[in-house]
């Protein structure tokens, strides 16, 4: 499993999965250019104006991803400390096609019983950039392919489950309930679910515009949480960008 990640590793995962929309951007900005020699002069202002806008918007979104995939606490989980009270026993660490924490995690928690998933379903997950990233990085050792809808292991079994920038691909809001009720069936009673998720909210509408569609509001998050039997013990940010649930049992108390 890669451990260390390289530098500007996190943008270049980003151009590399979404390159169509880089190309896209890059074509229009060209089309555009080209376009305003055929317009009056008081519209080709106009013109060069939303060239900007694109050229703007497209570095921008860029660089708020090098911020937060390369330069914030993101990846090096030290911000894991302050939520765990004691060194997790057995974590369960799962994802959807992508695994950029499993080696990381491995050397933080060495003595932990480990167990990492991937949900990714083509049918039910047709996003076309995981689908890039599965052809460039495959799977990491021990990895098993697991439906949304049913974690194989026992009851209670985890008392640390994680979910780190994957849930947001489960489209469907009953196959999100369910899959959230899975994991509080597998985590113990006093165990921690963490999901860490970028928000449909307007610091990431500003860092990617329309792409900030791609995430689930904080409603949508709360409404499944609460409807899996689960509750936020802990809200806390990464950056402006990343927010971190710790999940826990309703009945944790008892």
């Amino acid at each position: 499993m890669e451990i260390v990640r390289k530098p500007f590793q996190g943008v270049l995962n980003i151009i590399k999965f979404n390159w169509p929309y880089f190309v896209l951007s890059g074509l229009s900005m060209v089309g555009l250019f080209l376009l305003s020699h055929l317009l009056p002069e008081y519209l080709r202002y106009c013109v060069f104006g939303l060239i900007l806008g694109i050229l703007f918007t497209t570095l921008f979104s860029l660089l708020v991803s090098y911020y937060i995939y390369d330069l914030s606490p993101l990846y090096r989980l030290d911000w894991l400390d302050s939520i765990l009270e004691s060194s997790p026993r057995c974590i369960v660490n799962i994802h959807a096609g992508l695994d950029e924490t499993s080696g990381i995690i491995c050397k933080k928690f060495p003595n932990a019983e480990f167990w990492l998933f991937d949900f990714y379903d083509p049918f039910k997950h047709p996003e076309a950039s995981i689908k890039r990233a599965r052809k460039m990085f495959p799977s990491n050792p021990g990895t098993k392919s697991i439906s949304t809808l049913e974690v194989p292991l026992n009851d209670q079994r985890a008392d640390l489950t994680l979910v780190i920038l994957s849930a947001h691909e489960i489209r469907d809001r009953e196959e999100r309930v369910i899959f959230f009720k899975e994991l509080k069936r597998i985590t113990d009673l006093h165990g921690k679910i963490i999901i860490v998720e970028h928000l449909r909210d307007v610091w990431n509408f500003i860092a990617y515009n329309i792409g900030f569609l791609h995430f689930q509001p904080r409603a949508s998050w709360t409404e499944a949480f609460s409807k899996a039997g689960l509750k936020i013990r802990e809200e806390k940010k990464i950056t402006a960008f990343i927010t971190v649930f710790t999940l826990e049992h309703y009945d944790s108390s008892l």
